[in-house]
C-alpha cells in the first residue's frame, strides 16, 4: 500500500527517498504529488488504447529527424515529453513529423556564456544552448526548483553543492530520456549551477583573469574592460528580474540590502572585487551592476615591471619609500590602478608593524600577520546605524596603530588622516581621485573645507605640507595601458603655496605604428627631503646605489 507522497517508478516499485538537499526521489525520478501520479496513470491508459504513431501517420513521406537528437518523429512520440513521464495529448501526427526545434526560431536560442580563456590566451569558447538544449534546460530548472531545499544549499560549500546539483541533473536527464551528450549535460549543468550558486551569466567573466571591469547596463547589455579597453561581452540575462536577483544575492552575502526603497548599494565579492549596484527607478533601463574585478594572482611590482607600468629603478624607489615609513598618497583617475598600487606598496611593510585599514568596501589584500580590517556600514531600514569613514579613522587613533591605511579618501576623513600622519603614525597611506599630483593636494584642501571644519585655508595647507611626504600618481593612458606617471615629493610652503618636485617621472615620447604609447622613465636627480629618514632605516646606501649619486652622502 503506497502513501500519498509516493509514486510508482518505471518497474512499479517504490524506492527510498534520496539524500541530499532534502529532495525526494523514486526510482531515479523526483517524487511527485498525487495529482501528477494520477495524471501519469491516466495517460498510460490513453497511450495503451491509442493507435501507434506509424498507424496514424498515413502519408508516405519519410519521417523527419530532429536536428539535435537525431531521433525520428515516431521515436519522439513514444518518449515521455515532460518531467512527469506523461505525454501531451495535443500532439497531432502532422505536428509529429515536423522538427521539434526549428533552427529559425530565434526566441528559443539560449544566451551565450563565454568560457574562460586558457593560460596561453586561446580563443574564447562560447556556451551556446540550442533550442532543444534550452527546452531541456528549462525543464530541468523547473524540476530542480521543486526538489532542492535551498536552505540546505546555503549550508554547503560551493564544491559540494555543485557536485550534488550535477548528479541531480544527470538523474533527471536519464529519467526523462533527454537526448543530450555528456558535453551538453556539462554545459547545462554549468549554466544552472552558475544561476543557483553564483552570478548567473556573469560567472564565466568572473573566472577570466584578463578582465578588470564588468559593466552591466541592464539585462541585455554587458561590457567588459580587457587590457584597458572596453568591449561588449556576448552575455545577457533572461530579464531584469533575473539581473536584480543576482544583484540582491551579491548584496546579501555582505550583509547589505538593495531594493526599490534602497536602490543604491556598495558591496564586494568573496575575492574582494568592488561592486556597485543601482536599481530602478533610479536606473531607467534596468538594474545597473558594476564590478571592479581583481586578478586571482596578487599583483606585485615585478609584474608591473613586466607590464611596462614602471621600470626597475622606479620599483626600487617605491620599495624604499614603503619600507621607510614615509607618508604617501596614491593619486589618479577612475580605473587607473590606485588600489592595485596601494596593494603593491603594502607588500614591503615590516611584518612586525600593527596596521589598521579603513575602507568603504574591503579591497586591500595585505599579507602581514598583524592587520586589523575595518569597513563602513550603511544605515539600516530605520535609517540608523550608519558608520562613516571619518568615524572609523577617528576610532583607529584609539587602537594603537603604527600605520593607518585608508582605501579611498573622499570626505572629512581627509583631515583625520592628516592628523594621524602628523601625530606619530608614520607610513600611513591612502588613495585620492585626482588628475595630477598638484590636483591631489587641492582636493585634500577642498574635502577638509567641505567637511564643515572652521579651519583657515592657510592652516589646512600647512597641515597638508607637514603631513604628506610623497604623492605617487598613476594614470590610464588612451591606449589602455597604465603607467606610474610620477613620484613627487612635497617639500613645504612658499607663502600660501605648497611646493613640490618630482623625483621620477614618465616622459611620453609618442605612439608607435600600433597606436601604443611609448616613453621613458626618468630620474630628476634631486635629493629628497626624506633622505635623513633613509639613514634611520639604513636605506641610504640602496638609494645612492640605485641612482649612482654618491656625492649626496656629504650634502
Amino acid at each position: 500500500m503506497r502513501t500519498k507522497n509516493e509514486t510508482v517508478g518505471k518497474k512499479g516499485t517504490v524506492a527510498e527517498k534520496g539524500k541530499g538537499f532534502g529532495r525526494r526521489w523514486v526510482n531515479g525520478a523526483p517524487t511527485l504529488t498525487t495529482v501528477a501520479a494520477s495524471e501519469e496513470k491516466n495517460t498510460e491508459k490513453k497511450r495503451a488504447s491509442a493507435p501507434s504513431a506509424q498507424t496514424v501517420t498515413k502519408k508516405s513521406r519519410p519521417l523527419k529527424e530532429s536536428p539535435v537528437s537525431g531521433e525520428t518523429a515516431t521515436e519522439s512520440l513514444k518518449k515521455p515529453k515532460n518531467l512527469y513521464g506523461t505525454q501531451s495529448t495535443s500532439v497531432t501526427p502532422e505536428d509529429a513529423v515536423q522538427p521539434a526545434h526549428p533552427a529559425g526560431n530565434v526566441n528559443r536560442l539560449a544566451v551565450v556564456h563565454p568560457h574562460p580563456r586558457d593560460a596561453e590566451g586561446g580563443d574564447q569558447e562560447a556556451y551556446t544552448l540550442t533550442g532543444y538544449m534550452q527546452e531541456c534546460h528549462d525543464s530541468i530548472w523547473q524540476t530542480l526548483l521543486k526538489t532542492i531545499d535551498l536552505r540546505a544549499v546555503s549550508r554547503q560549500s560551493r564544491a559540494e553543492a555543485t557536485a550534488e546539483i550535477h548528479d541531480m541533473i544527470k538523474e533527471i536527464v536519464n529519467y526523462n530520456g533527454f537526448k543530450l551528450s555528456a558535453n551538453e549535460i556539462r554545459i547545462i549543468g554549468k549554466v544552472i549551477t552558475d544561476d543557483m550558486l553564483g552570478l548567473g551569466p556573469l560567472e564565466p567573466l568572473i573566472e577570466r583573469d584578463d578582465i578588470t571591469e564588468i559593466m552591466v547596463n541592464g539585462p541585455k547589455t554587458v561590457y567588459i574592460e580587457v587590457n584597458g579597453l572596453i568591449e561588449r561581452a556576448p552575455v545577457i540575462f533572461r530579464d531584469n528580474k533575473h539581473l536584480v536577483a543576482v544583484c540582491q544575492r551579491i548584496a546579501g552575502k555582505v550583509g547589505r540590502r538593495v531594493d526599490e526603497s534602497s536602490p543604491m548599494c556598495d558591496a564586494r565579492l568573496e575575492d574582494g572585487s568592488r561592486v556597485n549596484i543601482i536599481l530602478p527607478p533610479l536606473a531607467l533601463d534596468g538594474a545597473i551592476l558594476t564590478i571592479r574585478k581583481f586578478q586571482q594572482d596578487r599583483i606585485t611590482l615585478d609584474k608591473l615591471i613586466g607590464y611596462g607600468s614602471i621600470d626597475e629603478k622606479m620599483a626600487e624607489l617605491i620599495r624604499i619609500i614603503s619600507a621607510c615609513r614615509i607618508n604617501l598618497l596614491v593619486s589618479g583617475g577612475t580605473g587607473s590602478g590606485k588600489t592595485t598600487m596601494l596593494n603593491c606598496l603594502t607588500g614591503y611593510i615590516n611584518p612586525r608593524e600593527r596596521i589598521i585599514t579603513c575602507e568603504d568596501s574591503a579591497e586591500l589584500q595585505l599579507q602581514q600577520p598583524h592587520v586589523v580590517r575595518l569597513e563602513t556600514c550603511p544605515p539600516n531600514l530605520e535609517g540608523v546605524g550608519e558608520v562613516k569613514m571619518r568615524d572609523l579613522v577617528r576610532n583607529c587613533l584609539r587602537m594603537r596603530p603604527e600605520r593607518i591605511i585608508v582605501g579611498e579618501v573622499r570626505g572629512g576623513e581627509a583631515f583625520d588622516l592628516l592628523q594621524a600622519m602628523n601625530t606619530g603614525h608614520d607610513g600611513s597611506m591612502g588613495t585620492v581621485h585626482a588628475n595630477t599630483p598638484r590636483d591631489a593636494l587641492g582636493r585634500l584642501e577642498n574635502m577638509i573645507a567641505m567637511a564643515g571644519l572652521n579651519v583657515p585655508a592657510q592652516m589646512i595647507r600647512k597641515q597638508i605640507a607637514s603631513s604628506v611626504n610623497v604623492i605617487l600618481h598613476v594614470q590610464r593612458l588612451h591606449d589602455g595601458s597604465r603607467k606610474v606617471m610620477s613620484i613627487s615629493e612635497v617639500t613645504g610652503m612658499e607663502g600660501d603655496v605648497i611646493t613640490m618636485h618630482d623625483l621620477m617621472y614618465y616622459d611620453i615620447e609618442g605612439e608607435d605604428d600600433n597606436n601604443r604609447v611609448y616613453g621613458t622613465f626618468k630620474h630628476t636627480g634631486l635629493k629628497p627631503r626624506f633622505y635623513d629618514k633613509l639613514r634611520q632605516f639604513n636605506m641610504e646606501s640602496r638609494y645612492l646605489e640605485l641612482f649612482n649619486d654618491a656625492h649626496w652622502a656629504n650634502g
